[in-house]
């Protein structure tokens, strides 16, 4: 029986992927048929909270081969491979919809949304919302199609991304352990080692994102005050089990191995810009040289079949503003990146640059063809004329060219500016 659920939190409070395990100890009368699944969803869409990461649980009686994948308040949580016999989906329902009422942050703009159901959605679903802006019209359509039975609540948004989260078959795929806090320190600050953060990203090398050796941050750990301790990504479950129980830091009351699409890249349409709210991987030519503006953005122009487009790399993405501010006219680059709506703005996410032009500056003015003399520059008017015999010539200036400060190749911005969707160069294998 699969149970999804999605929008029960806010920009402050509580988290979706807590109350999964809220879920999983209400119903422990069954087992957990595969990993519980997080699922990060487009992440350009106006009304997300933080990281726009809906749920699904498959529940049931498991058979044969087990693994431990999770621990809630000193038991653990087992996932069986196969399934021996369904879970009764009035009871999963009942006690779903209890628990996700009791925890959803409602008097806080949360609008819940739950799904129970035997059968998936149409793949196409979690397609259109990880890329674009569904209706929940189209959703509650596609929910009555398959039979399942949903509750919403405060106008029940969450059951979009509910039904998207249990839509989704894997193409790709990476796996995140979270660990969750007591209860008693929930708004207290963290305790989490660096120094043990920092070791355990350079020992478990199939683990991303977890620490910016250029800053000295770690980017494990939430900034508000909700149930999480920390999360670890990576693309070895085994190897990030390992990884996890390395850190040194306070003591977890919980913790669970999600399946998630984080790191794949699911949200960009290949293709250049067109409709705002969507994120795009495409091919274009610099047109201007890059500029500053307040707030430390750097904005530069680029060309594509639909016209100029303005790109930007925000203050957050840090140093990677600097090999922007190295593109010149002529450049061509791949961009993978949001368009926002206002201002008009392509946020650039990574890019590859494919081609760059050749940079010159003038070394001196040419010598006198009559004389040999050296030339000075007449003006507007163009040429040069001899200092010496005073004649004229249209020569041109000495020109040398520039050694460029970036080459061709590919460059993203720091750990704590990528999105959760985003896939690192190191999962491309650059």
């Amino acid at each position: 029986m699969l149970v999804a659920f999605d929008d029960t939190d806010s920009l402050e409070s509580m988290c979706t992927t807590f109350l999964a395990t809220e879920i999983i100890k209400a119903l422990r009368v069954y087992d957990l048929i595969g990993l519980p699944r997080l699922v990060r969803l487009n992440p350009a869409v106006p009304w997300k909270t933080r990281g726009n990461g809906a749920l699904c649980l498959n529940l049931g009686i498991g058979r044969g081969e087990c693994d431990m994948v999770g621990e809630l308040d000193g038991t653990p949580v087992y996932s069986y491979r196969r399934m021996y016999e369904e879970a009764d989906r009035s009871l999963v329902l009942e006690v779903a919809e209890r628990t996700v009422e009791k925890w959803s942050r409602t008097s806080e703009d949360a609008s819940p949304g739950l799904v129970v159901s035997d059968r998936k959605p149409a793949q196409a679903l979690y397609w259109k919302a990880v890329r674009e802006i569904v209706r929940k019209e189209d959703t509650l359509q596609e929910l009555q199609r398959i039979g399942a039975d949903m509750v919403g609540w405060e106008g029940g948004r969450g059951l979009i991304g509910a039904s998207a989260a249990m839509a989704w078959r894997p193409r790709d795929r990476t796996y995140e352990i979270i660990s969750y806090r007591e209860r008693e320190r929930w708004g207290t600050p963290r305790y989490l080692d660096d120094i043990s953060v920092k070791e355990m990203d350079l020992r478990y090398t199939s683990t991303f994102n977890n620490f910016d050796h250029r800053t000295g941050r770690r980017a494990i750990s939430p900034h508000t005050p909700c149930p999480v301790l920390f999360g670890v990504r990576g693309d070895d479950p085994r190897e990030l089990m390992s990884a996890v129980f390395s850190i040194r830091s306070e003591p977890p009351a919980r913790w669970l191995m999600f399946l998630s699409n984080q790191g794949t890249d699911d949200h960009l349409v290949r293709g250049e810009p067109d409709l705002p709210n969507r994120s795009y991987d495409f091919m274009a030519t610099v047109i201007g040289d890059p500029s500053t503006v307040a707030g430390g953005h750097v904005i530069f122009p680029v060309s594509t079949s639909k016209g100029r487009l303005e790109c930007a790399a925000y203050e957050p993405t840090k140093d990677f503003r600097d090999i922007v501010r190295e593109l010149r006219p002529g450049d061509r680059l791949r961009l993978f990146g949001e368009l926002r709506e206002e201002p008009r703005t392509l946020n650039v996410e990574k890019m590859q640059v494919i081609s760059l032009v050749p940079v010159t500056r003038k070394m001196a003015n040419p010598r006198c063809p009559s004389c040999g003399g050296p030339t000075k520059s007449i003006g507007s008017s163009g040429g040069y004329r001899c200092k010496r015999c005073r004649s004229r010539n249209q020569l041109e200036p000495l020109m040398e060219e520039v050694p460029r400060a970036i080459s061709p190749g590919w460059y993203e911005p720091p750990v704590c500016a990528r999105r959760h969707l985003g896939k690192p160069l190191k999962r491309m294998g650059l």
